[in-house]
């Protein structure tokens, strides 16, 4: 099925801006017109594309459809080379809160001709966006590749069970045990976070269930820890300082948790992001724990 490019750019300006008429203004034609393309396209594939709202957003083929036109923008600018005068391609990526927080952002950088619409997950599911069509790449802790996408080992981010001095005095005054990390009020990112869960297990070897804060913020984490909220995992880049500074400490020296992750690209993309994945592994490899412990 051939679909017309001016539909499908329609599509992706609607969900990439949340309105018909910001659509317009940027495409320079009428809402009236974004309608009408968006109807024809709806009509082409024989299914809702556009779910209407504040903002509007896309039903899950229209999400693929509109990361298929962007992604033929980007391969097209690669092969003719971005024009000043035009806008540059876009590139819509998966990534952990905690990677974007850490180290993420300089490899971004160093890519000035793209813009980038990053989705935030968890890194034992950010791999799924890849499975599903909605992202051309992914920052995963998934070893394995999703279907016809690349994969590239990045090193592992080491995390710290850390908490604050007064927090430890008051909780674990009795020592780090499965009795009093059963009590012990715990953060949590969302309820996709696993990290605290898999420390607790290679601590203990139980699978407790503290008392937890859901708190979807990685600096926001370091914070409520150091406030005493809570004991968390911590990455090692955002906490560093603040344990040499004793405004936090590790509740286990010896048993920091070391969690590898994986660059994953859509194989047909791969050529046309290969700067992009040269910029990532660079900066990985300054961040990253490079060989196991």
């Amino acid at each position: 099925m051939q679909l017309d490019s001016a539909q499908l750019t329609a599509l992706a300006s609607i969900l990439r801006l949340g309105s018909f008429d910001a659509a317009a203004a940027a495409l320079g034609v009428t809402p009236s017109a974004i309608s009408q393309r968006v109807k024809a396209l709806e009509d082409r594939v024989g299914t809702t594309l556009v779910l209407r709202g504040q903002p509007c957003t896309g039903t899950p083929t229209g999400q693929r459809l509109a990361k298929h036109a962007e992604d033929v923008a980007l391969l097209e600018a690669r092969a003719l080379g971005v024009s000043g005068n035009t806008s540059p391609p876009r590139l819509r990526l998966a990534v952990p809160a905690d990677v974007l927080a850490t180290w993420l952002i300089p490899a971004l950088a160093q890519i000035p001709d793209m813009l980038f619409d990053l989705v935030i997950d968890d890194q034992d599911t950010s791999a799924d966006w890849l499975r599903r069509g909605e992202v051309s790449a992914a920052v995963t802790g998934q070893a394995r590749a999703a279907p016809g996408c690349d994969v590239l080992a990045l090193g592992a981010l080491r995390y710290h069970a850390t908490a604050s001095p007064a927090y430890v005095e008051r909780w674990f005054a009795d020592g780090v045990t499965a009795e009093t990390l059963a009590r012990a009020p715990m953060l949590t990112f969302n309820r996709k976070d696993q990290l605290q869960g898999r420390w607790l297990m290679q601590k203990t070897g139980q699978r407790l269930t503290p008392p937890s804060h859901h708190l979807p913020s990685s600096h926001g984490f370091v914070a409520a820890a150091r406030e005493g909220l809570g004991w968390g995992m911590n990455p090692a880049p955002l906490v560093t300082e603040d344990m040499e500074m004793g405004r936090l400490v590790s509740l286990d020296d010896a048993l920091p948790l070391d969690v590898p992750l994986y660059w994953q690209v859509a194989r047909i993309m791969a050529p046309a992001l290969a700067p992009l994945t040269a910029a990532i592994r660079a900066a990985a490899r300054e961040a990253l724990v490079q060989k196991a412990r």
